[in-house]
């Protein structure tokens, strides 16, 4: 099979991380006879530097015409004080839209192996972390109107009934294939654009019988995900609260560095990222994590080109080499073996193994 993937290495750490993660893609296009082909994409701060844009047209269309895109990470304080219009981060909101992925998925998910770097008490982590944040991508306060008039600025929370429907019905849906459990997360004790979400949400329940529905105010959602993560499977919400969240989930499974994301839409071209930032304080220093972006590229593989066992594959890698004791040096501890960004790719892909 082939596809052809255009990859935007971005800023920071991108480039590193994303250079381990196609030799991985590569590999398993070598063992079960794939053909991935690369197209390079300038987006972030070096779309700034080269084209005055952070995605020009002519990029954005090199990914909105491939068969899905991976990304590392965009941004810098090198762009601080570029126009707010023209900030790194613009670059990403304008692809997200121009490819119309409306649903970020986020797992939250512990691996057995790094357990002591959860935060949380261990009779919290024993209990299980293991759950989905599912957040509308392209709708919320961060598409509204953002004005500033002399000392005051305001930003425009919207959403309209069908956005609330199609998040609502990817979130239905990934629950119905996962324990069956769904929560909405809202702020309806002050929020009319919430009320809106939450009367959707009761709406669609009845066509989804099996799925239990719960409702949960984002601020109380907030300290649950640390007080007792085990009792989610699924979570939808907003754009704005499912940010702040998923970061929030992220943290309690260990490492930031671990977690991958998939955001698709109407069609299977997603777009696959880590969560993580660009880091520029460790860049070209050989020490970055990539396996939340070679998890992202198994998410690729799953859920945009139907490569289950591919994606198996990766993540048996991943799971391999955390059992052998190798750690990058955020999710380093005692007795464990360091090893750099290279190296941690290199020891994946000696553990990738095909059908």
């Amino acid at each position: 099979m082939t596809k052809n993937i255009a990859v935007i290495r971005g800023d920071g750490i991108g480039p590193e991380i994303v250079n381990e993660t196609l030799k991985v893609l590569d590999k398993v296009a070598e063992l079960y006879g794939h053909t991935f082909n690369y197209t390079d994409v300038d987006m972030g701060g070096c779309a700034i530097d080269k084209y005055g844009d952070p995605l020009p047209e002519a990029e954005l269309k090199k990914c909105v015409e491939s068969d899905s895109v991976l990304l590392g990470a965009v941004g810098g304080d090198k762009w601080n004080d570029v126009p707010g219009n023209m900030r790194p981060e613009k670059g990403l909101l304008r692809l997200r839209a121009g490819m119309g992925v409306y649903s970020n998925n986020r797992p939250a998910k512990i691996w057995p192996q790094l357990a002591d770097a959860s935060p949380l008490k261990k009779a919290i982590v024993e209990k299980g972390i293991d759950f989905i944040i599912v957040r509308e991508l392209i709708g919320g306060i961060y598409f509204g109107e953002h004005k500033t008039e002399g000392n005051t600025a305001t930003d425009v929370l919207k959403y309209n009934e069908s956005e609330i429907e199609r998040i609502g019905r990817i979130g239905f849906e990934t629950a119905r294939k996962r324990s069956k459990k769904l929560c909405s997360v809202e702020k309806s004790n002050v929020l009319d654009s919430s009320r809106l979400w939450k009367r959707v949400m009761h709406r669609l329940a009845d066509e989804y019988p099996d799925v239990e529905l719960s409702d949960m105010l984002v601020d109380n959602c907030a300290m649950q995900i640390v007080k007792n993560p085990a009792q989610f499977d699924v979570i939808v919400t907003e754009n704005m609260f499912g940010d702040i969240l998923s970061d929030e989930a992220s943290m309690i499974t260990g490492s930031i560095g671990m977690i991958p994301s998939s955001s698709l839409g109407a069609t299977s071209c997603g777009l696959y990222e880590p969560i993580h930032g660009s880091a520029p304080d460790i860049a070209g220093k050989d020490i970055a994590n990539p396996i939340g972006t070679i998890l992202s590229a198994a998410m690729m593989l799953r859920f945009s080109f139907d490569m289950e066992k591919e994606a198996d594959a990766i993540e048996k890698a991943v799971s391999d080499y955390l059992d052998k004791g190798y750690r990058t040096a955020d999710i380093m501890s005692e007795g464990m073996t360091l090893v750099g960004c290279k190296q941690c790719g290199e020891l994946i892909i000696e553990n990738l193994k095909g059908a």
